[in-house]
């Protein structure tokens, strides 16, 4: 028993130098896949938000729900499409995306925080203008023509972060909780992809760590071994070879324009691990893929 209180107390040591390193720094966590399905990781990730502010570090979360949203859109009977990954949303299936992510998703998240200790509130972006969008013009390449113009409905990208809104959060001790809905110009809602959304946010915040957390371990090479450490010359270098490819591609290609933005450094992480957070930022190896400058 002596052994392991020892080997507790060294854990915490060892955590000493980033927690002073990173309190005061504002850390955004981009909150999805099992780590949001699961109940025990769900609880611990609740746990490591609400440590991080008894630590005197600002989170910011975010959060997306695409399976969620998939289940509530079938019960409803409407039918869902997807172009290269990316959700077709008509204004019927927009009614169900912000009702699901600004209502359901985005309350439970903050009620598992609150009830963790910690003291969060949930935001659309909507709300205080948070996140002003415009529609996202995609556009798929094609061989010896030009690309392929597709429109994708209520798809939108981010324009511009109030980030007077969150500092003013922050400063009185909450943790906000953001859904990835964002308003046009003209008060149109936009359904905006969650990785985007955070990177954006960690930029206008000039955050310390942008934190992905995805179903896999991080960026693999070739023989499928973890890659801890990845500049902009090696991620061009691993899409180039064809190693980072399909989903990992717009994850990567998130991290490096938050680091180009200012943010210091960018993390890929596997959501399935209980405390893969905190695994991060207080232990010397951390986990998953660190994307720097």
């Amino acid at each position: 028993m002596t052994q392991e209180y020892i080997k507790k107390a060294e854990t915490l040591i060892e955590a000493l130098p980033y927690m002073k390193s990173f309190q005061g720094q504002t850390v955004v966590i981009k909150y999805g896949g099992a780590a949001q399905l699961e109940p025990e990781l769900k609880a611990a990730f609740a746990q490591d938000i609400t440590l991080l502010q008894y630590l005197g570090i600002h989170p910011v979360v975010v959060h997306g729900g695409g399976p969620q949203i998939g289940k509530v859109l079938e019960k409803m009977n409407i039918p869902t499409r997807f172009v290269d990954g990316l959700r077709v949303t008509d204004q019927s299936t927009m009614d169900v995306v912000e009702m699901v992510l600004a209502g359901k998703i985005n309350k439970e998240i903050v009620n598992l925080i609150n009830a963790a200790g910690g003291a969060a509130v949930g935001l659309s972006g909507k709300d205080g203008r948070l996140l002003l969008a415009k529609k996202l013009q995609y556009y798929r390449p094609r061989e010896d023509e030009p690309p392929e113009i597709i429109d994708i409905g209520l798809v939108g990208e981010v324009t511009g972060v109030n980030a007077a809104l969150l500092r003013t959060l922050q400063e009185h001790h909450f943790i906000p909780v953001v859904a990835p809905v964002g308003a046009g110009e003209a008060g149109e809602t936009y359904n905006i992809n969650a990785d985007l959304v955070a990177g954006a946010v960690a930029k206008a915040m000039h955050a310390a760590k942008l934190i992905l957390l995805t179903d896999v371990a991080g960026v693999l090479d070739q023989d499928s071994h973890l890659v801890s450490t990845l500049n902009r010359e090696g991620v061009l270098a691993m899409i180039e070879a064809g190693t980072i490819k399909g989903g990992m591609i717009p994850k990567v290609n998130c991290c490096l324009d938050a680091v180009a933005g200012g943010v210091g450094k960018a993390h890929i992480l596997d959501g399935r691990l209980l405390h893969a957070v905190l695994l991060e930022i207080f232990t010397d190896p951390g986990i998953g893929t660190e994307i720097v400058g």
